[in-house]
């Protein structure tokens, strides 16, 4: 795994054992910047947020391509010794926060920040996503122009809507689909 375009391009993450993470390869992270790039434009000076954020690949991407900041969270082991090595080896540490506790635990602690760019890869097969994307509703995490990007197996289910929350699209790569949300935007 490696960082693919910006300050860090070329970048080797650290590596790890078992399944507990489940990294986005390279090529869905560099199609994922893509679209998102057609919605957002380019990530820099944007506020990113890394749920389930595992190795924090998708962070140090936003990060390498000028984002401002990130905030990463994870309550695995090895996603809590991996994401600090990452960003350092990056040279992007001073650039973001990284929580170790459970996601949905996480969340109402964020608030009143809110966040350009939202990722969350959560563990497949646990019906996670959906509580999820319910919970960043609720708690109004995401920025008027800001897009959020969730990874799912490709059989999970995501709402259509969520609270002000609304599908744009969903992308299948393999065994994974990639569902973008934005705020709904009011009738003119």
């Amino acid at each position: 795994m490696r960082i693919v375009s910006g300050t860090a391009k070329g970048k080797n993450l650290a590596s790890f054992t078992g399944r507990q993470i489940r990294p986005t390869s390279d090529r869905v992270r560099e199609s994922i910047f893509n679209i998102l790039y057609s919605h957002l434009g380019p990530c820099a000076g944007k506020s990113v947020l890394d749920l389930f954020a595992g190795t924090g690949a998708m962070a140090i991407e936003a990060l390498s391509r000028g984002a401002r900041r990130a905030v990463l969270v994870d309550s695995g082991q090895q996603a809590a010794q991996l994401i600090p090595a990452n960003l350092r080896a990056c040279r992007l540490d001073e650039k973001a926060v990284f929580h170790r506790s459970g996601v949905l635990e996480t969340l109402p602690r964020l608030k009143p920040e809110r966040f350009d760019l939202i990722f969350l890869d959560p563990p497949y097969g646990q019906g996670l996503a959906a509580g999820t994307i319910q919970a960043i509703a609720d708690h109004d995490l995401l920025t008027p122009d800001g897009i959020l990007c969730a990874e799912t197996a490709r059989e999970e289910e995501v709402p259509e809507q969520a609270g002000p929350l609304e599908w744009l699209q969903t992308r299948r790569y393999g065994a994974t689909s990639v569902h973008f949300f934005a705020l709904l935007r009011p009738e003119a």
